[in-house]
């Protein structure tokens, strides 16, 4: 049951906003951007609310009518009754999901990193099938994917790779994905025909806009090198290569893809700023983590969340304990929207919980 006294607030708080908004003149230009965004995101949630009203008045008329002379107008709203107290149930559910908190960083894009782990090759193969897993599933969505930086390995895998995806809520999806993926099947390699087991590490970083975080210029201090291919051979005859450190953190970012100290320097910079972000966000969570504790999406890299099986045709998710058997529509990227539904329902019901506990 949706508090009364939450709905006022919600109420008051939506018509101030409507009435400030009405005098732009009175406003600077940040602070009208500011309430125009406020203003939007509680629109539907007031949208809700007030279907909601409407529905208890409706049912509170039919309650009236039971109690009527008339046998038939008391069968006709009995009827009506069921109607609409399922229609209040959905309607309570719908506005306790539009109250719940929202992470500020679910509407931006994101810098994924993906890391080959234990396993030599093959694990460095699985990096590669899980950096083509998410492209497929970045196009899906209508998401722009970028490779800011790749080391590849001797048999075509990544033994790093670094990419920035861009577009709506990129991280309110992704930020599930963060943790070891673990690969189980015969390597190509493999003669005998063995089961290997490999893994490798995925980091989804929110990547903030400019104005979300800034770095002062004394923070940093950046080295430009020769760039270097295979074995430390120089691929570039210009101190191309940037290194950048951020003072106060110890963060360190190098990029030596490009061929343009300045294209380096501004992709460098890109990932320095989703790192420093990152780092901001896990000192708050940190902080918070006595008041609540959520195991889906915590993004803990240490633990192994997925495991994707390949003589069995499955993926396991370890922290829901769902396991699909569509291995090759995961990795084609189609299926894997099915993974991330599920652990979203999953956190969603959690706070659910936590929300109507506190009510």
């Amino acid at each position: 049951m949706i508090n009364q006294h939450t709905l006022a607030a919600l109420y008051d708080r939506f018509e101030e906003l409507g009435h400030r908004m009405n005098n732009p003149a009175d406003l600077q230009t940040a602070e009208f951007v500011s309430l125009s965004k406020e203003y939007s995101d509680l629109e539907p949630v007031v949208a809700c609310a007030r279907n909601l009203d409407s529905a208890r008045s409706e049912l509170a008329d039919l309650d009236a009518m039971m109690s009527g002379e008339d046998a038939e107008m008391r069968a006709l709203a009995a009827d009506e009754m069921k109607t609409i107290k399922a229609l209040i149930a959905t309607l309570e559910k719908d506005l306790q999901i539009l109250l719940l908190p929202k992470d500020a960083a679910d509407e931006l894009s994101a810098i994924l990193e993906i890391r080959a782990g234990t396993g030599g090759e093959e694990a460095a193969l699985f990096a590669a099938d899980l950096y083509s897993m998410y492209q497929h599933y970045s196009e899906n969505q209508g998401w722009r994917m970028e490779m800011l930086s790749g080391s590849t390995s001797d048999t075509g895998g990544f033994k790093e790779v670094i990419c920035s995806i861009s577009g709506k809520g990129v991280f309110s999806h992704l930020k599930y994905e963060s943790g070891v993926h673990r690969v189980q099947r015969v390597p190509t390699t493999e003669s005998g025909g063995r089961i290997h087991t490999s893994a490798a590490t995925v980091a989804v970083l929110p990547e903030p806009k400019d104005v979300d975080i800034k770095i002062e210029d004394k923070d940093l201090r950046i080295d430009v090198f020769r760039a270097s291919g295979p074995g430390g051979q120089s691929v570039n005859t210009t101190d191309s290569a940037v290194r950048i450190t951020h003072l106060p953190t110890g963060v360190t970012v190098s990029q030596q893809d490009e061929k343009s100290q300045h294209k380096n320097r501004e992709k460098a910079m890109k990932v320095l700023r989703a790192r420093l972000y990152e780092h901001e966000r896990d000192k708050v969570a940190r902080e918070r983590a006595d008041a609540r504790k959520s195991q889906v999406g915590s993004g803990d890299r240490s633990e192994r969340i997925r495991t994707y099986n390949f003589p069995q045709g499955r993926v396991t998710d370890h922290r829901i304990n769902l396991t699909l058997h569509k291995l090759d529509q995961v990795l084609a990227g189609t299926g894997l929207s099915e993974v991330i539904d599920a652990l979203i329902s999953e956190d969603r019901a959690e706070r659910l919980a936590d929300f109507n506990a506190h009510q």
